[in-house]
């Protein structure tokens, strides 16, 4: 048989989870999915710890990594310092040179047309050349 697909294995971590991050990470898996019809899904980094992996969308490079925590279902786009965020969507990971992260809590709602934009300019990061993603983020 055949190794499950990353769609797969998300679809697991998922329903795993039994709780409202499951339902989050669903909405969010769908809002990104929906942003960049090119956007493909993986799972990385499984360990002992945590065998399932994490979920991991990509185009060009990873645009966000989906993470459950135990008060939240955090996104972290690894080139966050890099992406336009006028709507000031994160909230975490603030002090990272590269990094930057939203931490979505049961109660709050999601701004789908914020993240959906936040999304589309962290696959537009992805596409630019090294050198002017290094002049950017010296600014």
């Amino acid at each position: 048989m055949p190794d499950p697909s990353a769609s797969e294995q998300i679809d697991a971590k998922i329903r795993g989870l039994q709780d409202w991050r499951g339902r989050r990470l669903s909405e969010l898996r769908d809002l990104i999915k929906r942003a960049d019809a090119g956007i493909v899904e993986e799972v990385k980094w499984k360990k002992p710890s945590n065998p399932s992996g994490v979920p991991v969308w990509s185009y060009d490079g990873i645009v966000c990594i989906g993470e459950p925590l135990k008060n939240a279902v955090r996104l972290t786009f690894p080139k966050g310092a890099l992406t336009e965020d006028p709507k000031r969507l994160f909230n975490a990971r603030l002090d990272s040179n590269s990094v930057r992260a939203i931490d979505s809590r049961e109660a709050d709602e999601v701004d789908e047309k914020a993240l959906t934009a936040l999304i589309q300019d962290a696959v537009r990061v992805n596409g630019l050349p090294r050198s002017t993603a290094s002049a950017k983020r010296r600014k």
